[in-house]
């Protein structure tokens, strides 16, 4: 076996011209990808998981249907049939392959594919020279594609850790830093009161945001209080050796049931080896379990039932904003993002401030008991960027706090993530309300 290549050096996006902003999200895709084998671009394991090629030549797909087509005069499409292959869930501009069927796209090979983003990037760049010239609606769009770009590397980065996990061999992705002192506990939790009101609630200030974060509104708070860290493995750990997953009380009865029919026993990615350690797949291949990091990779029914075991509950999405809002958490006060070459959720520091609230943006998607619905008075966008978010508002939980594979520039205090209940293989954790 071929050693890991090294990890891709990290690429921020500057906060200047739109083309350097472009230059800086593309290459970054690209870095994500550049230390997998081709053969590893085109595996799909699961429904939730996208081949990293697909990704590759989707992203490239939007920026070609969205800008060249229509602000582009004369622009050619690369290949006529890539519209069909790589639109995502967009009804309003064709038909498309089957998401369950994606990693059957063994052509065009990745080559091709790369080449397919050469091409597209040259004639956006050539696009965006005359950035003074862009309409406003072409200007938005932009923002908009550099957003989604952003959202699928983190789908890269999650993706590319299901498929390798999914190997016997337990390949790692980059070799990464020094492992920790596994061992070592987190300081231990606090509960910070948070005093009630109503207060205005959604995306707040300069710069982008998605639609489903508006409009802003006022939101009742009753007085709360919320852990001033994430959940961690070691305390994760207790609940499944107190037998949690084995316990029907602690459990709603779909996730009970879901739970018992695929066998889950702990979170994705915990291994217990032959002579009963607890390891973890990690980008970096199976590594011991870190007991101070936050514990990641549950679903929804696992961090209620935990909540539950522990006597305590999930906050609301509100509860969430509110407080971070209080704490004054910005992406700009540490956490690990996807520029980390850690690629894991870290620790909190010893000797933290236990008066402080951490973790809040970076580490772990943090699972809130709200539904995913449209804020009062959102409508959608109108066309095909009004299918981005607004349709997906059924069924699903929202999450807040961004995670590890979140690129640093795409967090804010805000943004909404959401998915169904069942859902494991983002960088999904738990943070404690009362």
């Amino acid at each position: 076996m071929t050693a890991p290549a090294p990890a891709p050096a990290p690429v921020a996006a500057p906060a200047g011209a739109l083309a350097d902003r472009y230059r800086a999200v593309r290459d970054q895709s690209e870095a994500l990808c550049r230390p997998l084998l081709p053969e590893d671009t085109v595996v799909q394991p699961n429904l939730d998981v996208s081949p990293p090629k697909w990704h590759l030549a989707h992203t490239t797909w939007f920026w070609e249907t969205m800008l060249l087509g229509p602000y582009a005069p004369g622009y050619e499409v690369f290949h006529a049939e890539f519209a069909y292959l790589f639109n995502s869930y967009y009804n309003s501009l064709g038909s498309r392959v089957n998401r369950a069927e994606r990693g059957t796209l063994t052509r065009p090979a990745l080559a091709e594919v790369l080449a397919y983003r050469a091409h597209v990037d040259a004639h956006l760049l050539a696009l965006l020279a005359n950035e003074a010239a862009l309409p406003p609606a072409a200007r938005e769009l932009v923002e908009i594609g550099l957003q989604h770009e952003q959202q699928h590397q983190e789908l890269l980065a999650t993706d590319i850790k299901f498929i390798l996990s999914t190997s016997p061999l337990n390949p790692a992705y980059t070799p990464g830093p020094a492992p920790a002192d596994a061992g070592a506990l987190a300081p231990p939790a606090a509960w910070l009161p948070v005093p009630g009101g109503v207060f205005p609630v959604g995306f707040q200030g300069e710069g982008f945001c998605f639609d489903n974060e508006l409009p802003v509104h006022a939101a009742l708070v009753p007085d709360f209080e919320l852990q001033n860290r994430l959940v961690t493995n070691a305390e994760y750990l207790e609940f499944v050796e107190a037998g949690g997953y084995r316990d029907f009380r602690h459990w709603l009865g779909e996730g009970w049931d879901l739970a018992q029919a695929a066998g889950w026993q702990a979170p994705l990615y915990w291994v217990r080896s032959a002579d009963g350690q607890w390891l973890r797949f990690t980008h970096h291949g199976l590594r011991p379990l870190e007991l101070a990091a936050p514990v990641t990779h549950v679903s929804f029914y696992e961090a209620d039932a935990y909540a539950q075991w522990a006597g305590a509950r999930l906050p609301t999405e509100q509860e969430w904003e509110v407080a971070a809002r209080r704490f004054g958490a910005t992406p700009a006060d540490g956490g690990t993002w996807l520029e980390s070459p850690r690629l894991d959720p870290a620790p909190v520091p010893a000797g933290a401030d236990p008066t402080a609230c951490h973790q809040l943006l970076g580490e772990c998607w943090q699972w809130t008991y709200s539904a995913y619905h449209a804020y009062p008075g959102y409508r959608r966008s109108a066309g095909p960027l009004g299918e981005y978010n607004g349709k997906f508002m059924v069924n699903q939980l929202v999450l807040r706090g961004a995670s590890c594979a979140t690129p640093r520039s795409h967090g804010r205090l805000s943004y909404r993530n959401f998915f169904h209940a069942d859902k494991r293989w983002q960088f999904t954790g738990i943070r404690l309300a009362r």
